[in-house]
């Protein structure tokens, strides 16, 4: 078969009979474009690979690989990029030699400093090599976990969702709509504990609803931005919230939550750019496991998973 949209290789029409073009079922474009937006870079071509005990965990640009040579003792170079030295063999070392050169990166305008570590893997799933600043995976191209929560209800008249509508003075995504729990996984914590932690933190959710949570799969993303390459892999969940519980703001990441009908939050994916960039994409994958949208070519499917392994 030919590229999407191009007439499939069909037998001709018989003699006399009417041409015909054969094309192929396309995804929704409305949906597909948050999918390009959150991947928006081909290669990583430009980039230098970063290492960890011998391990690829990163990419660095040039002008930041440039400001490592001047910590030799740490950073070695060779014809397979930059990587931590070798004597740094256990994880507490690595972490220890990139903690001392953040401050030097941070004065250079390469990352900020947010004084909260994230375990450093190769893959998702890898044994920790280290740990590094949340503020400075993006300037490492290095590959940071969160998780996320569909908080359901349903009800006799459909699927309903809670969403958060984040405060307006967040550095990322101000005013926009937010999953009802969701955030990051500081190093140490996997990702069922950090869901307990997260959603008694933002939305004073009972740690025994929120264990019930049902792991939903994943979604991940390569997307180059100002801060450099976030490789992202998001761990979705599902969470039946009974009626009668209603989410409240626990800390100042969302200023309230309001229960929406599913259909109106599709609509509001498909028709505007009020929901943050990467929610879209858990919203995406919970309306194809709920039979919303279709997906007749699987290409909204395979592009919730670009990202890391």
């Amino acid at each position: 078969m030919g590229p999407i949209g191009a007439p499939d290789a069909s037998p001709p029409p018989l003699a006399g009979a009417p041409a015909r073009r054969y094309t192929r079922p396309m995804p929704d474009p409305a949906l597909a474009r948050h999918i390009a937006a959150c991947n928006n870079i081909a290669s990583p071509a430009g980039l230098i690979p970063f290492r960890m005990g011998g391990a690829q965990v990163g990419w660095v640009s040039p002008d930041l690989a440039q400001a490592l040579t001047f910590r030799p003792r740490d950073f070695h170079f060779d014809g397979d990029g930059v990587g931590l030295a070798a004597r740094l063999r256990s994880p507490g070392a690595r972490s220890e030699a990139l903690a001392a050169a953040l401050p030097s990166l941070a004065a250079g305008g390469f990352l900020r400093i947010r004084n909260e570590a994230f375990d450093l893997r190769a893959t998702s799933t890898g044994p920790v090599l280290g740990t590094l600043d949340r503020g400075a995976l993006p300037a490492f191209g290095a590959m940071s976990q969160g998780v996320h929560v569909n908080g359901l209800v349903r009800r006799a008249d459909g699927l309903h969702v809670w969403v958060g509508i984040r405060a307006k003075d967040k550095a990322v995504a101000p005013g926009q709509l937010d999953n009802v729990v969701a955030g990051g996984i500081p190093a140490g914590l996997s990702a069922e504990e950090c869901l307990v932690k997260e959603a008694a933190e933002e939305a004073r959710l009972p740690p025994t609803l929120a264990a019930t949570a049902r792991p939903a799969g994943r979604v991940s993303y390569v997307m180059s931005n100002a801060e450099g390459l976030r490789r992202d892999v998001l761990h979705c969940f599902d969470l039946d919230i009974p009626e009668g519980i209603t989410p409240t703001p626990g800390d100042d990441e969302v200023e309230r939550f309001e229960l929406w009908p599913a259909a109106r939050l599709l609509e509001a994916v498909r028709a505007t750019d009020g929901i943050k960039f990467n929610v879209n994409l858990v919203l995406i994958d919970l309306f194809l496991r709920e039979g919303m949208v279709a997906d007749p070519d699987g290409s909204l499917r395979a592009g919730l998973d670009q990202g890391p392994d």
